[in-house]
């Protein structure tokens, strides 16, 4: 699996990824379709680091730092599957951290 490029969800989001390092490192951009932040959404910086191996249906993770319009930031892990038709699919689950004041309201501040 290549990560290198764009990739869109079902949601609209859309996910660069610049290069992929002979030791599975990347970065890139994430460009979100959702959120509940009230400043407008912007691009934001991911970060991030790809399992190489030999069948092509590599396992991944990476961190995307809302900070230019939002107190939260998220993680990402999935896999890369390749379909019947050879393309490349990738499958994640998230988690959102949002910033809260006070430590009582941690039980409510992750997604």
């Amino acid at each position: 699996c290549n990560l290198t490029g764009w990739w869109e969800n079902e949601l609209g989001s859309k996910m660069q990824v610049f290069k992929v390092g002979n030791d599975g490192t990347f970065s890139g951009e994430y460009h979100t379709a959702v959120s509940s932040a009230e400043k407008p959404i912007q691009p934001s910086p991911l970060i991030g680091s790809q399992h190489l191996d030999e069948d092509g249906q590599c396992t991944f993770g990476f961190t995307v730092n809302w900070k230019k319009f939002s107190d939260s930031t998220a993680v990402f892990v999935g896999q890369c599957f390749k379909g019947d038709d050879d393309k490349e699919v990738l499958h994640t689950s998230w988690l959102l951290r949002e910033k809260v004041g006070l430590e009582p309201d941690d039980w409510k501040a992750t997604r």
